[in-house]
Parts: C-alpha cells; structure tokens; sequence
C-alpha cells in the first residue's frame, strides 16, 4: 500500500487548482488565485519573504503582538480555542499562543505538507497545548474539530491576508468565519495601512528576488501538477501600486511572445501580457474598521503600533434588528 506521500503527484491534483488555473488562463486578463502559490516550496519561500529587511509588514505586527499580551489576555479570557487561518508562523502564532495560554490550537491551512510540519513544531513548543490542525481551502466551508466545540474561539488571521481578497470576497470571508467560529467569538486579525508607493512596492519586490522567486514558482507548480509546458524562464515578476484600487498587485509579465500547454490545452501570450497572481489591498483607519463590520464583527480594540500596521480585536456580538 503506498503512502499518502508516495502516491504520484499528478493523481493528487487538487481539482480546484486546474479549474483555476484553466478558467484564469483564458481571461483576456489573465488572472490566477493567489491562494494557489502555497505549495510546501510556495510556503517556505513567503516564510523567507517575512524575514526581508523591505518587508514590514511582519515586524510591525510582531512588534504589535509583543506588547499588547496584558490587555489581550484581559479581552479574551481563559480557556478558549485558538482558530488559526493559515499555518502558525514561527514567529507570530508562539506569541499569542504563550500570552493567552489556549485549550485547544486549531491551524487551516491548503498546504497539507506545510501544514503538517508547522504543526508538528508547535506541538514540540507547547507539549501540553492540544494542536488539531485542518487541511482545507479557507475560502470554503471549513468543520472545525470536534474537540473546540464546545470551547470558546478566538480567531487569528495575521499577515494582512484579508488584504489578498477582493472586498467583496473580504467580506464574505468574515462573515464565514463568524458562522465557523460562532456568536461571541473574538478575531485578532492584522490589516495593512494605506502609505508612501515607495516602500509599498519595494515590500513586494525585494532586491533579493525572493519575492520573484516567490511568484514564479507558480509556474513551476503549474507545470509540475498540471503538465505544463509554460517557459518559466519567459516570464518576468512585477509589483505594481494601484492607487484607484488601494492596492499592492503582483503580476507575471511575458517577455517574449509564448505559446504553452496546460492539462492539454493551448495558450498563448504576447510580450508585455501578464498573469495577474495576487493583490494586497492597504486600508485606511476607518476603512478597515467598516470591513470588519460588514463581515459581522464588532471591533473592540485596536494597535496601530508606529502607523505602518494595525492588529484589530473585534467580537461577533448578537445582529441588531433594528438601526
């Protein structure tokens, strides 16, 4: 009998890659979900992009989390169950998980490898924490274990990952997860605020490339799962400042005229044609306050920290009927 990890990858595609892939590939823009760079070597890579001098992003918010322990503590309470969207970072997940001391540690994320390894580590961290990790897309519907029932739930989602999302589907994640994790549950979420184009786009090009890196692998993924032909070597990585929108876009642009195979259809691109691969949408102080709102949370309090980055503690309270 082969193991899980022995079977060959092309029969363990997940369908929702290639329909993805296949149905972005033939927009006039073309366009993938950014949720799909997470492969183990897509997870690693963003691990190594957290610790870029350019990104700020994860020391704001870790410098944020290290300081707000007494009053966090006094807002959530003893006992609950810490629901992570998206697999613990190393550094990020152990601060909040020593500062609340948790029944239960509940990590999602869609890299099952990623998942898997970054679970076992934080088992090792908090030998007596019961960690109950979920392989799942986020973006669906996600059954919590059995065992955090019954636990009240605090939510986690770092990162400013609320910033990959389209408003639209922004909102209808957040009110997902207050239908996951229940009426009166609490959600420590970090937001990315709107600053200079500057430091913007440096956070998403990286001298280093590592971000390049980062984004290209999407290719190789594409070509590996999928049997892909795409000239990875073809494409260029872009980080682009939409003012209109808010937002961060990452983009891979064709240098030269392609044509590719993807699960046995043709593309093909011309020079200066891209893939639109992720957004990261920035807010503003209120701006970020009304998402939360309109996805059925409460905020209760927030830290700002130097200005670059927020963590938001909001509540799912009772839905009024009434203005």
């Amino acid at each position: 009998m082969l193991r899980s990890d022995d079977v060959p990858m092309a029969t363990r595609t997940d369908p929702a890659f290639r329909a993805d892939v296949l149905a972005g590939l033939s927009l006039s823009q073309k366009a993938i979900p950014a949720r799909w760079f997470y492969d183990r070597k897509g997870s690693e890579l963003f691990e190594d992009i957290t610790r870029l001098p350019e990104y700020y992003p994860t020391r704001a918010e870790t410098a944020i989390l290290r300081t707000i322990c007494p009053e966090l503590v006094g807002a959530v309470g003893d006992g609950v169950a810490v629901v992570e969207f998206g697999s613990g970072s190393s550094v990020k997940t152990p601060i909040v998980l020593n500062c609340i001391e948790p029944a239960a540690y509940v990590p999602i994320d869609i890299s099952g490898e990623f998942l898997r390894a970054s679970a076992a580590t934080l088992s090792s961290q908090f030998p007596g924490l019961p960690v109950l990790p979920v392989e799942a897309d986020f973006m669906h519907p996600v059954p919590l274990p059995p065992q955090v029932a019954d636990m009240p739930k605090l939510g986690f989602f770092p990162g400013s990952t609320i910033g990959n999302m389209e408003p639209l589907a922004a909102g209808t994640l957040l009110r997902a997860m207050r239908d996951w994790l229940g009426e009166g549950a609490m959600l420590l979420i970090g937001i990315d605020r709107v600053k200079d184009e500057a430091t913007l786009v440096a956070a998403y090009d990286d001298a280093a490339g590592v971000t390049a890196a980062f984004n290209l692998n999407l290719l190789d993924r594409i070509n590996r799962e999928l049997s892909g032909t795409v000239p990875a070597d073809a494409f260029a990585h872009e980080a682009r400042w939409n003012d209109d929108a808010a937002r961060i876009e990452m983009h891979l642009r064709a240098t030269r005229d392609v044509e590719f195979t993807v699960d046995g259809r043709s593309f093909a691109m011309r020079e200066g044609e891209t893939i639109h691969t992720e957004n990261s949408h920035k807010y503003g102080d209120r701006d970020a306050r009304l998402l939360l709102r309109c996805g059925g949370w409460t905020p209760v309090q927030q830290w700002c920290g130097d200005g670059t980055f927020c963590v938001i503690l909001a509540e799912a309270r009772p839905v009024p009927i009434a203005p």
